[in-house]
């Protein structure tokens, strides 16, 4: 009797790597949704007296709260993380090579994470004043 062996699937990146990115970018988004809800609820539907727009004292004293900081800094990492993974994912399709393919990631590691970096820093010096 003998065995039948089926062929291996090749992956798209040795290590699943495809598979990897798009979890991420599919628990990013989902993430997304939710963070994107409760920030447009916070941000512009609870907001009494100025027509569902925030003055700038308002958004200095909505920021220093622990709660909501911790809240939108989640939201800059999941809007960061899901649109470096979209812009890869649609560089990927145009099938470069295997080096440009790696170096594409190398820059949008770098400007996702200067992204994070800044985005933090403004959010820290916004809670700071509030």
């Amino acid at each position: 009797m003998s065995v039948i062996e089926f062929p291996k699937r090749a992956r798209a990146y040795p290590g699943g790597r495809s598979a990897r990115a798009w979890r991420w970018t599919a628990g990013s988004g989902l993430a997304l949704v939710v963070l994107a809800c409760v920030h447009i609820v916070a941000q512009h539907f609870v907001v009494h007296g100025t027509g569902g727009l925030r003055t700038y004292r308002q958004v200095l004293d909505y920021i220093a709260n622990p709660v909501i900081f911790v809240i939108e800094c989640g939201f800059l990492f999941a809007v960061a993380i899901h649109a470096m993974l979209g812009v890869r994912s649609i560089l990927h399709d145009l099938e470069l090579r295997a080096r440009t393919k790696r170096r594409l990631d190398v820059t949008l590691w770098v400007t996702g994470t200067l992204t994070v970096v800044y985005g933090l820093v403004l959010l820290i010096v916004l809670a700071a004043r509030g």
